[in-house]
C-alpha cells in the first residue's frame, strides 16, 4: 500500500527550542487519525507541515503524484473573495456548486454572505464546506467542530463516517474523536507517538506511558545517586578513581538532563463565595422576540442553589440571550425574573470580549479594577489575597515571556485559559459559562470538569460538547427554535433519551414526541438514579483514601505500643491519641460512604 503522506526526519524551530526533532510519520489510505496533545504542543504547526504550508528546517515531506491533500485551517484568509460562496467554490468546477450548497446546508452557512460582514465562525464553516466539497484523498481538519452547533457537528460526524477518504483530526470534542478515529498521533514534548487505536484508548495509553517514564526516571535517579556515592567514597578509599565509571556517571547525568519534564496541569481553583439563597433564579412565563424572531415563549424555570443548568440548541437560537434574561441583563417582553439573595456571579464570555487583544497578559490582569492591588503594579488580588501577577499566570501554564506578550498572540486555548484565570481569581457563587470548552486540551477539560463537580455554587452553561454536557449538567434546557424551550433532567444523553432519541437534524418546529414544556428544573438529587459526576469521582478516590487512613492508623498504633511513651513524652502521647481517634472516625466515615455510593452505583 502506497502511503498518502510521509514525513521523514522533520525538524523545526522558530528561533528557540525545537518544536519537532527527527519526527517521522506516515498516513495510509483509509486512515482515521486523532492528532492530540496539550495546548501549545505544536498540533496546528504539525498539521501545517503535513499540508505543505510550513517548511521544516530539515527533513522531507513526500506526497505521491496525483494524491490530493486538503487542509481546513482555524483562521482562513478570505481577503481576495467577495462572498463566502466565492471562497468555498474556489478551485471547483461550476458543475460542483451543489457540493458546496449541500455542505453549506449541513454546516449552516450562507454562501451569499459578504466576506467583510462574516463572523469568524461563518468563515470557518465556509472553509470546512470548501474542504468537504473538494473531497481530497487526505483531509487535514484543525478544530472543525469549533463554532459548530450540535446539529452541525452531527452532520459532519455522519459525513466523515461515510467517507472512504483518509483524514487527520485535531479536536477538543471527545465524543467526536471517539466516534470517528481508529488511530491516534500524540504530540508530547516534540515527540510524536502513534497507536493503532482510536481516541477512546488514548488516555489509558498516555497514563501508562507516563507511568513507565516516571519509573525509568526514578531508576535513573537511584543509579546516579549510587554512582555518585561511589565516586566520592572511592577518593578516600582507593586514592585512585576508576575513570571509566566516572565517565559513565557523567553519561548518566547527561541522559537525565535530556529528559524533558512534562508540562504540569494548570493549577486552576474555583473558590466559592458566600452562600447564595436556596432559590437562585425564578423565571415565570418569559417571552422575548426580536422582530420576527421569537427567542422564547411562556418559558418558566426555577434554578436552585447547586444546580448545573445547560442550554443547548442550534447557533442563533438565542441561548446567550436567554441566559442574559435570566441574569437580569436583558428585559423580557413579558414575564418576570426574580434573582435570589447574595448572588456573586462570574461570567465566561465566548467572544473573549473581556480580554483586550492589544494589551499584554500582565496588563489584562492588573488593569481589571476587581483584581488591582492599590500601589502594587506587579500584584493582583487572587481570592482575597495579593499575589504576584507572573506567579499567578504560571499557575495557568504561562511563562514570564508570555506575560509581557499581547493577548492577540495567544492561541485559542491559551486565551480560554487566561479568561479562566480572570474568573477564578475572584470568589463567586454563580458561574455563567458561555462555550468554555472551545480550544481547551483534554487535560484542562478534565480539570475544569472536576472543579465544576466540586463547586459549591450554581452553574449556567452553554456548550456544544456532548461529553462535557453529560459529565457536568444536572438539567438541560433544549432551545428548539420558534420560541420553544424545554427543560429536561440530566445532561445531553439524558435529554436525547427523554426526547425519544429524536434526530437532532429534524425540523425544529416539530414538537418533541414525549416531553412538554416544563416549568421547573428537577432538583439535582432526584434527576438520576445512578451517580452524579461528583459522586463517581468520589467513589474512585475513596479506596485510596481508605488505604491512606489505614496506613496512618497502623503507624499511630505502633507508636503508642511503646509502654514508656506516656511517661517519657506525655505531650506526644496525647497528640498521637487524638490523631488516632480522629483517623479512626474518618476511616469509618469513608468506609460508610464507599458502601453507600457502591450500592447506589449498582442500583443505578
Amino acid at each position: 500500500m502506497i502511503p498518502l503522506l510521509q514525513l521523514n526526519d522533520i525538524s523545526l524551530t522558530f528561533g528557540g527550542d525545537p518544536v519537532f526533532h527527527d519526527l517521522s510519520l506516515v498516513v495510509q489510505p483509509g486512515d482515521r487519525v486523532a492528532l492530540v496533545g496539550r495546548n501549545g504542543s505544536g498540533k496546528s504547526t504539525l498539521m501545517k507541515v503535513m499540508a505543505g504550508l510550513v517548511e521544516p528546517d530539515t527533513g522531507d515531506r513526500v506526497v505521491p503524484p496525483g494524491v490530493s491533500v486538503g487542509y481546513m485551517e482555524q483562521d482562513p484568509d478570505l481577503g481576495q473573495f467577495t462572498t463566502l460562496g466565492d471562497y468555498a467554490m474556489h478551485g471547483l468546477d461550476p458543475s460542483e456548486l451543489y457540493k458546496v450548497e449541500r455542505a453549506g446546508e449541513g454546516l449552516k452557512f450562507d454562501p451569499a454572505r459578504p466576506v467583510e460582514t462574516a463572523s469568524g465562525g461563518e468563515r470557518r464553516r465556509a472553509a470546512l464546506a470548501r474542504l468537504m466539497a473538494q473531497d481530497p484523498e487526505l483531509m487535514l481538519l484543525d478544530e472543525p467542530t469549533n463554532h459548530l452547533d450540535i446539529e452541525a457537528i452531527g452532520w459532519l460526524e455522519d459525513e466523515l463516517k461515510r467517507t472512504r477518504k483518509a483524514f487527520v483530526l485535531i479536536s477538543h470534542d471527545r465524543r467526536f474523536l471517539s466516534e470517528l478515529t481508529r488511530a491516534t498521533l500524540w504530540i508530547d514534548r516534540g515527540q510524536v507517538r502513534r497507536q493503532e487505536k482510536g481516541f477512546d484508548a488514548f488516555e489509558a495509553w498516555r497514563d501508562k506511558t507516563w507511568e513507565e517514564e516516571d519509573l525509568q526516571r526514578h531508576k535513573l535517579d537511584r543509579k546516579i545517586k549510587a554512582e555518585a556515592r561511589w565516586a566520592v567514597e572511592g577518593i578516600s578509599a582507593r586514592r585512585k578513581r576508576n575513570m571509566g565509571r566516572v565517565r559513565a556517571l557523567q553519561d548518566l547525568r547527561g541522559e537525565r538532563s535530556n529528559m524533558i519534564k512534562r508540562q504540569d496541569t494548570a493549577a486552576m481553583e474555583l473558590a466559592s463565595g458566600p452562600k447564595s439563597g436556596r432559590k437562585v433564579i425564578e423565571a415565570t412565563k418569559l417571552s422575548k422576540s426580536f422582530g420576527d424572531t421569537t427567542i422564547v415563549r411562556d418559558f418558566s424555570l426555577t434554578v436552585q442553589r447547586g444546580d448545573r443548568v445547560a442550554f443547548v440548541g442550534p447557533n442563533g437560537v438565542g441561548k446567550t440571550t436567554l441566559i442574559r434574561m435570566l441574569m437580569g441583563d436583558i428585559e423580557p417582553d413579558s414575564g418576570t425574573v426574580k434573582l435570589g439573595t447574595n448572588l456573586v456571579p462570574a461570567v465566561f464570555d465566548q467572544t473573549r470580549a473581556q480580554l483586550n487583544g492589544d494589551l499584554s497578559l500582565w496588563e489584562n490582569l492588573t488593569g481589571d479594577p476587581e483584581m488591582r492591588v492599590s500601589g502594587k503594579a506587579d500584584q493582583i488580588m487572587v481570592r482575597g489575597a495579593p499575589k504576584h501577577v507572573v506567579g499567578y499566570l504560571k499557575e495557568f501554564l504561562f511563562d514570564e515571556a508570555q506575560a509581557r506578550a499581547p493577548v492577540r498572540s495567544l492561541s485559542g486555548g491559551e486565551k480560554a485559559r487566561l479568561l479562566l484565570a480572570r474568573i477564578m481569581a475572584r470568589e463567586s457563587n454563580l458561574l455563567v459559562l458561555d462555550e468554555p470548552t472551545n480550544d481547551l486540551d483534554v487535560e484542562t477539560l478534565d480539570l475544569l470538569q472536576d472543579l465544576l463537580g466540586e463547586y459549591d455554587g450554581t452553574v449556567l452553561l452553554i456548550s456544544h460538547d456532548r461529553d462535557f454536557l453529560d459529565r457536568v449538567a444536572t438539567t438541560t434546557v433544549a432551545m428548539e427554535g420558534r420560541g420553544r424551550a424545554t427543560v429536561y433532567a440530566g445532561g445531553w444523553s439524558d435529554y436525547r433519551a427523554q426526547n425519544g432519541d429524536a434526530d437532532p437534524k429534524s425540523d425544529p418546529a416539530k414538537p418533541a414526541p414525549k416531553q412538554t414544556q416544563t416549568t421547573q428544573a428537577t432538583p439535582a438529587s432526584k434527576q438520576k438514579s445512578g451517580l452524579s459526576f461528583t459522586e463517581k469521582h468520589k467513589l474512585e478516590e475513596l479506596p485510596g483514601e481508605i488505604d491512606r487512613l489505614t496506613a496512618e492508623i497502623a503507624k499511630l498504633e505502633q507508636l503508642m505500643a511503646d509502654p514508656d511513651l506516656f511517661a517519657r513524652e506525655p505531650v506526644k502521647f496525647k497528640k498521637a491519641s487524638e490523631a488516632l481517634v480522629a483517623r479512626q472516625a474518618a476511616l469509618a466515615e469513608a468506609e460508610d460512604l464507599w458502601l453507600e455510593l457502591s450500592e447506589k452505583a449498582e442500583a443505578g
